[in-house]
């Protein structure tokens, strides 16, 4: 048995880990721009990268570096150094030659503007800035952000039977073109926990399907998506149920976060399945409802439009039958295979649950026994207002 209990300190809860966030003039107003994290010891590292084909120059650089271990990682925000070619490779590297001598096979991310080179000359600035000493892991999650609205960090300390325990703690950033095929998103991961890299991959692997891979803003992947999950193995302590439970509420919890920080978003919904053929046909219409623009502007207007729930499962190509669906919102079941239940005191109760800030919508579709929940948030005006000028 374990015990799992909230702790501070986000990515340095662990021990030996530092981080901390620098202003090296990416961004305007003196914000926060460059962070690293950085381990005393080094790590073994497991990964999850985007899936869109035009994958930026940082996962083109990890790929190149093979089989290795780090314990430095450095973070810009602002330019993705995305669709840049093996120029942008290059540009990393040079980079990275600069990096303090302490760091050891050193990587880097990015996130922000595609089709931009790197600033080199002002990110080697401010890595003369870094304090390795310091651990502040608020401040890094502050400096990776985008059009995020607030910086987003856990941390968790695992405490075993034996009297043994180890740690685990996050940041993230993510706000826009978040797409079920994993976010974009940048997460960083950090334990203690004395794991060997298969499993930690193998973990990383499993969770994302129900976590990253679950959520959805606006249908869009980006080029940048990374997670990155490092253990430097200092605490001596593992167990394997605990180590992936602790995993799933670090990776869920940040995965609803950028959910609810969605550019411009009111609502946090989630979409549950169910009575689907299996599971991978209830992940397929979980993640149609998420990712409906007709549905995100339904729930932007907090109007109960039930029929676009319907038509959005039929249309995502999945066995589905018109008799057999059944659709509620929260607890109130407004469509029971076949007989609209929807009149206008229903509609007025409905309306209200969309008011709220989190509620689900539920799909039974009376086929078989798969089931998935996807997350997703509306689409208003304020979305296209920050899109349409996220360059300038």
């Amino acid at each position: 048995m374990y015990n799992i209990v909230y702790s501070q300190g986000g990515v340095c809860a662990s021990d030996g880990f530092f981080a901390d966030g620098i202003s090296a003039g990416l961004k305007k107003g003196n914000a926060k721009d460059m962070a690293f994290i950085y381990s005393e010891d080094l790590c073994e590292v497991a990964s999850v990268f985007t899936t869109n084909k035009m994958y930026a120059a940082p996962i083109r650089h990890f790929r190149q570096m093979g089989d290795f271990k780090t314990n430095f990682v450095l973070i810009n925000s602002k330019n993705a150094n995305a669709m840049t070619g093996q120029a942008g490779v290059e540009d990393i590297k040079e980079v990275l030659s600069f990096c303090p001598l302490q760091a050891k096979n050193p990587i880097m991310s990015s996130t922000g503007v595609i089709g931009v080179r790197l600033p080199k000359a002002k990110i080697i600035d401010g890595m003369k800035l870094f304090d390795l000493s310091r651990r502040d892991s608020a401040c890094a999650a502050k400096a990776i952000m985008t059009t995020d609205t607030f910086p987003k960090e856990i941390a968790f300390k695992v405490e075993l039977d034996d009297g043994s325990s180890f740690s685990m703690g996050a940041i993230a950033k993510g706000a826009g073109m978040i797409n079920p095929a994993m976010a974009t998103m940048l997460c960083f991961i950090t334990t203690d926990a004395n794991v060997s890299k298969s499993e930690m991959q193998e973990a990383l692997d499993e969770i994302k399907t129900t976590t990253f891979n679950a959520i959805s803003v606006d249908g869009d992947t980006s080029t940048n998506d990374t997670v990155l999950l490092l253990s430097n193995g200092r605490s001596g302590a593992y167990n394997k149920e605990a180590f992936k439970e602790v995993l799933f509420k670090i990776m869920h919890f940040l995965a609803l976060e950028m959910v609810r920080d969605g550019e411009g978003a009111t609502k946090l919904v989630t979409y549950k399945v169910t009575g689907a053929k299996d599971d991978r046909e209830a992940e397929i219409a979980a993640k149609a409802l998420s990712d409906s623009l007709l549905v995100k502007t339904a729930l932007f207007g907090e109007d109960p439009n039930w029929g676009r729930i319907a038509s959005t499962v039929g249309a995502s190509g999945v066995e589905a039958y018109e008799e057999k669906l059944k659709i509620s919102f929260d607890n109130l079941c407004v469509y029971d295979r076949g007989e609209i239940l929807f009149d206008a005191e229903m509609e007025k109760k409905c309306a209200v649950i969309m008011q709220h800030q989190k509620f689900t919508i539920s799909c039974d579709l009376g086929v078989g026994e798969g089931s998935f929940k996807a997350y997703g948030c509306d689409l208003g005006h304020e979305y296209v207002k920050i899109n349409a000028d996220y360059r300038t």
